[in-house]
């Protein structure tokens, strides 16, 4: 350090006290740090009537395929491959694939013969998901009754069908970027009005997602307190473990009463007594329709 005159020291002096407040502590050091803003903050909507009586908690391997498989292979599987429930697609505007056999009377052969339902609902999707794969997309000013209009639309199919009340309907939400937190909140807002309809209709709601997406973010809202959250969490991680023991932000606190299922692999040819399909596997601890 070089030599300073006694005017410049008493200058240099004044100087480094402004800076430190006076404190020997930098003004930025003790500045006090903004508190960080939640990503997903707590929403909470009325839910009078809450979930209904359960009706049927279930366990055990199930399958989806993307359109309703035909009469003759449910009668094959059921008997031959190890799978005791069936995902279907029940409604909503960006559906994958027709469902010309998805009838009524397909539910009750399907139930004579013993299978479990998992009914699906794919409608609007998170703001931030490519829309190249299903264009229509949740507004988030509108994002709860957004919600609420499509689970009437969902309850509208169930009773079609004839699924009555007590059972769950699954709200997909494909995975979506995790780099918006407005549009995380948008699916967590969206999927709040779809579980307060389904409940006031008594029904219960299920929710399905990647467990790095729209689990992850359903997940910190059960944390901040939001409600009514989803009575049935379905989480897609592609681990080949069929397991419901979740991981990540699925903690073993969240959901952990028989209300959990588990897509754990994607896209395989299965055959059983002479009839094939591709499904989606899962294994099941929690609501399903009978």
């Amino acid at each position: 350090m070089r030599y300073l005159r006694p005017a410049a020291l008493l200058a240099a002096s004044l100087v480094l006290l402004l800076a430190t407040d006076g404190t020997g502590v930098s003004a930025e050091a003790s500045a006090p740090t903004a508190a960080a803003v939640p990503r997903i903050r707590a929403v909470t909507l009325p839910d009078r009537f809450g979930p209904p009586r359960l009706r049927d908690n279930w366990s055990g391997p199930a399958f989806e395929a993307c359109t309703a498989p035909p009469a003759e292979a449910l009668r094959a599987w059921r008997l031959a491959s190890p799978y005791g429930a069936v995902g279907i697609y029940v409604s909503g505007s960006q559906r994958g694939c027709a469902q010309p056999r998805l009838t009524a009377d397909w539910i009750r052969q399907a139930r004579a013969i013993g299978w479990r339902f998992l009914p699906v609902h794919v409608g609007l999707q998170a703001p931030c998901a490519d829309p190249s794969r299903k264009p229509k997309r949740i507004d988030p000013a509108r994002a709860a009754e957004q919600g609420r209009e499509e689970a009437d639309e969902a309850l509208h199919a169930m009773r079609t069908l004839g699924l009555g009340k007590g059972g769950p309907v699954y709200l997909d939400i494909e995975s979506y970027p995790m780099h918006d937190p407005a549009c995380g909140q948008a699916v967590v807002d969206f999927t709040l009005g779809w579980t307060q309809a389904l409940h006031a209709a008594g029904y219960r709601s299920g929710f399905y997602s990647s467990l790095d997406s729209g689990v992850a973010d359903l997940a910190a809202a059960a944390r901040a307190g939001s409600s009514p959250l989803p009575d049935a969490v379905w989480y897609a991680r592609w681990d080949d473990h069929a397991d419901t023991a979740g991981s990540g932000p699925l903690t073993p606190d969240l959901w952990r009463s028989h209300q959990r299922v588990h897509q754990y692999r994607g896209n395989v040819q299965e055959s059983y007594a002479g009839q094939t399909l591709t499904v989606d596997r899962d294994q099941v601890d929690g609501p399903t329709a009978g």
